[in-house]
């Protein structure tokens, strides 16, 4: 596997430990400090990995069709996962998860068809300020949730206000994500049509 490919590929790797990490101190009631001692790290390290996979690629001539889909299947994969644990513990509203769900496999089909007709879509502008408010939102929530599992507390005007500041930064991640995949249907969608019978 080329280098840029195994940067890639340790996001796929950390989903499911981020998700057994985030759960731990739920199923166990206990561990809150290590976990996130282990879990905010590892997660700098893995977003750190969508930067580092592309500079690779371009430095050592490993741009490939595999890597512009392979990448963006990491990111939805770690995505996803991140904002699912925040769903399931009442920190993001269950109807912005699943627009986003929809969103992103509404997306890898379209890329499927696209690679079957020999086209391979590659990020846009659009997709890469979508991908930047994943990042922030997911962060900003689990800052959040991490406060409260050490005990952190905040008066209650500065509660409120810090979860609707979360809030809003979910909405704005179903906007972008939204605006952005209409993006990719009206540029690429004209040149599909003449590689395949819809």
């Amino acid at each position: 596997m080329k280098l840029s490919n195994k940067f890639t590929f340790v996001r796929v790797i950390f989903a499911p430990i981020f998700f057994l990490l985030y759960f731990l101190p739920v199923w166990t009631n206990r561990f809150a400090l290590a976990t996130t001692v282990i879990m905010i790290p590892l997660l700098l390290f893995a977003e750190l990995t969508d930067y580092l996979d592309g500079k690779t690629a371009r430095a050592h001539n490993e741009v490939s069709d595999f890597g512009k889909l392979f990448d963006p299947f990491a990111d939805v994969v770690l995505h996803l996962t991140i904002l699912l644990c925040l769903t399931l513990t009442g920190n993001m509203p269950s109807v912005l998860f699943v627009l986003l769900f929809y969103r992103e496999f509404s997306m890898n089909f379209l890329r499927m068809i696209a690679a079957k007709s020999g086209t391979a879509i590659a990020a846009r502008k659009g997709g890469k300020v979508k991908t930047v408010l994943y990042i922030f939102s997911g962060f900003f929530a689990l800052a959040l949730v991490l406060c409260s599992r050490l005990g952190v507390e905040f008066g209650e005007s500065v509660a409120g206000g810090l979860q609707i500041a979360s809030l809003v930064l979910f909405i704005l991640c179903a906007v972008a994500s939204y605006a952005s995949f209409i993006d990719y249907l009206v540029h690429f969608v004209p040149e599909l049509k003449k590689k395949i019978d819809f």
